[in-house]
């Protein structure tokens, strides 16, 4: 015997029911958030981004009462369409996330509805048709940071201040010639007082350090005089 493949919905109280009518198709869009940039003597890469939220968007119609609807496919319907856009639009106004479960499959998903639009169409007053958009739902946490006085050391004799270490992720201030790779190898533009950060170090070599722009470009490699900590 198959088993029955419904879609459920169930509110941030445990309450769960039933769409009453299966949509032809539910897909889910999964993406991440990549980006191209330009480096030197190479031309245009892929840069691999974080995942995106994923989104589903579900499609179907609402009896205005589902007893004795031929093609109604929940095993326990609510009783009419406006029950149904009473329990979708309390969701919303909640903004509480929704769980979404697509059974006799692995899908099970945490989300919010961002939206849900509904009405009649073809003169057809016995159903409502309706486009439901849900996005998923991340939890995330704000950390509390501790504040502490800043000590004011006794006064003294000065003395100068240590240079500044370099390391990957630090803000540098480059002036020199970009090269293609750390052994100084196809020399390409010269940066003027360019703000960069350095993401690659590789000691012992020609050109050590790796710079991009704040915002992640790439640039090249570069001596290490040519850099200077911010």
């Amino acid at each position: 015997m198959a088993k029955h493949v419904g879609i459920y919905l169930t509110d941030s109280k445990n309450s769960t029911f039933e769409l009453p009518v299966n949509p032809e198709e539910i897909q889910i869009s999964s993406e991440t958030d990549d980006a191209t940039e330009t480096v030197v003597k190479l031309g245009e890469v892929n840069v691999l981004g974080e995942k995106k939220l994923r989104t589903v968007e579900i499609e179907s119609i609402l009896p205005v009462k589902t007893a004795g609807v031929n093609y109604v496919t929940a095993t326990k319907p609510l009783s009419s369409a406006q029950k149904y856009i009473d329990r979708i639009l309390k969701i919303q106004k909640s903004r509480k996330p929704v769980r979404l479960v697509l059974s006799g499959s692995k899908i099970s998903l945490k989300m919010t509805i961002a939206k849900f639009t509904y009405g009649f169409k073809n003169a057809n007053s016995d159903e409502y048709t309706y486009t439901l958009s849900l996005t998923e739902y991340r939890t995330y946490k704000a950390r509390k940071m501790k504040i502490t006085k800043k000590k004011v050391a006794k006064k003294g004799k000065g003395r100068s201040k240590p240079p500044k270490k370099i390391g990957r992720g630090s803000k540098v201030i480059v002036n020199g010639r970009l090269h293609l790779d750390s052994y100084g190898r196809a020399p390409g533009v010269t940066e003027h007082n360019a703000v960069r950060k350095v993401n690659f170090i590789a000691p012992g070599r020609a050109c050590p350090y790796h710079v991009t722009l704040l915002n992640g470009g790439w640039r090249g490699w570069v001596k290490k005089s040519a850099v200077k900590a911010v």
